[in-house]
């Protein structure tokens, strides 16, 4: 079996380099930066014509975009390791809330991105749309509080994927300067989920 992750530090191939420290499974890592074009090489755009990380290949065959890399690894690892439920309802929670965090809180933090982060140009920057954007994830992490009531996990007693793949967005939530203090038994559940050894080894 051959893995290979093309990944960039802080991206959206962070949640993935997670998993894959995670579940223990042996992989070749390649750095690639975007400021150099990387993505935009021949080579790296043969493996995804989005010229964006992260991309998976597995036995010569590239898997990219971020959630479906996720679910691939929890299905092909996941259950041995009690990182992702055998097919039935509980696999169908855990993946609610990896496609939620990437579908839902993430096209929301992108527009707040767009809107008021420091790397947006200042010409295209819009305050209402950006605190529009704001309300919403707000009232999204009020939503993940409300789920982790009674429970130190998402979806039980368990930690799982679906843990892992939130909690390395919340990092981007900080990043965004979010006061996450209203919002403490999520900052709890997001310590017990980074204070795990694989989250330090994959940036």
């Amino acid at each position: 079996m051959s893995l290979t992750f093309y990944y960039s530090p802080h991206s959206s191939a962070s949640p993935v380099h997670w998993a894959l420290e995670e579940l223990g499974v042996p992989y070749e890592k390649v750095q690639l930066d975007y400021r150099a074009g990387d993505t935009k090489k021949p080579d790296f755009l043969k493996l995804n014509p989005n010229a964006k990380v992260p991309v998976l290949v597995h036995d010569g065959v590239a898997i990219f975009e971020s959630v479906a890399i996720q679910l691939y690894l929890g299905e092909l690892f996941g259950v041995a390791k009690g990182l992702y439920p055998a097919p039935g309802p509980k696999r169908g929670e855990v993946m609610k809330w990896i496609v939620w965090t990437n579908v839902t809180l993430g096209e929301a933090m992108s527009r707040l991105g767009r809107n008021v982060g420091q790397w947006a140009p200042e010409d295209e920057r819009n305050a209402k749309a950006g605190a529009t954007a704001k309300a919403e994830i707000l009232g999204l992490l009020q939503i993940v509080e409300n789920t982790l009531q009674g429970r130190p996990y998402l979806t039980g007693e368990t930690f799982t994927l679906a843990d892992l793949h939130l909690a390395s967005w919340i990092d981007y939530v900080r990043m965004m300067q979010i006061d996450l203090a209203p919002y403490p038994t999520l900052v709890a559940w997001c310590s017990r989920c980074t204070s795990r050894p694989a989250y330090a080894t994959a940036p």
